[in-house]
């Protein structure tokens, strides 16, 4: 009974160390044959006899863990949580980890690299090219371009000290925020309504309300700065998605990028915009910082199965 469940589609494309980590350890290990994301059904079907899984964004539900007698470790890869019922894995003594450290470096970056790419154009000047046509796309500098971050979390604090790096002012808005971090950093603590009013770029980093309401929506988009800049690679919904259209197409905003939705995969209205990037929920995506978080998940289980 030492099987072992790894359910994201792409385990292992990045190294294999993790899964000689888990075989090293004496578990039999269980892919995912489909590829993608996968069904309760699928869950349960894979995972029977299982005593853990190395879980990334399918439902683990109370109805999967019950059909799973032998469960005993669901470890996540990334940090989110949202796909587990926490409650019910408590309630029938099932641990529940993740790898909070993993995706902050490549979160982190994508941001800065988002920003730029709205900034130059270059998704613009790219498929421009690739149809033929040498059009020169006129963009902006970053030099003086004040940087709004929503979430002062381990990416929100990545991202704040990049952008500082570059010499980029930066306000941030934080429930607890860390003043001594803050002051040490050169990031200026301010409120939620200070910060996405006077910053020139927003970039949030917070993962939602417990409603799950959008934290930046319609009224908030009111209060932010005419031509600004928006980039959300935190979660979707955290800004709504029909807000943000209407943004995008009033000219409320310049840009914005995008790398996170309600429902996944998305094919929905700001796919027909040319002034949004959209990019595949793959912030944690980078061959590095993917196979470390893949590593510390097969670690996670193998200390937490003892």
């Amino acid at each position: 009974m030492n099987k072992v469940l790894l359910s994201p589609s792409s385990f292992g494309e990045c190294g294999l160390q993790p899964i000689e980590l888990l075989e090293n350890a004496g578990y039999t290990v269980i892919n995912n044959p489909y590829k993608r994301k996968l069904t309760e059904a699928e869950a349960i079907e894979l995972a029977k006899d299982c005593v853990g899984i190395v879980a990334g964004v399918e439902p683990l539900t109370a109805a999967v863990m019950d059909a799973l007698p032998e469960l005993k470790v669901i470890s996540r890869v990334g940090v989110g949580m949202d796909s587990v019922d926490l409650e019910h894995a408590a309630k029938k003594g099932i641990k529940v980890l993740n790898t909070p450290d993993g995706p902050t470096r490549g979160v982190a970056e994508l941001t800065l690299a988002m920003t730029f790419a709205m900034l130059r154009k270059i998704p613009q000047a790219d498929a421009a090219m690739k149809n033929k046509q040498w059009k020169k796309q006129t963009g902006n500098l970053i030099i003086n371009k004040k940087i709004g971050v929503i979430g002062l979390g381990r990416i929100g604090r990545m991202v704040a000290g990049l952008f500082r790096g570059i010499g980029n002012p930066v306000l941030g808005f934080d429930l607890y925020p860390d003043t001594a971090w803050a002051e040490q950093a050169g990031v200026e603590i301010a409120d939620f309504d200070t910060v996405i009013s006077q910053a020139d770029i927003i970039t949030v980093h917070v993962p939602g309300n417990a409603d799950k309401s959008a934290v930046i929506g319609a009224k908030e988009f009111e209060k932010i700065k005419d031509g600004a800049f928006l980039v959300n690679i935190a979660r979707g919904g955290v800004v709504d998605e029909e807000a943000l259209y209407n943004a995008l197409t009033s000219g409320k905003l310049s840009s914005a990028a995008v790398d996170v939705y309600n429902k996944e995969p998305y094919d929905g209205p700001l796919c027909e915009l040319d002034n949004v990037i959209l990019t595949p929920h793959l912030g944690s995506y980078a061959t590095e910082g993917k196979l470390q978080m893949e590593i510390d998940a097969a670690q996670n289980l193998v200390d937490a199965l003892g």
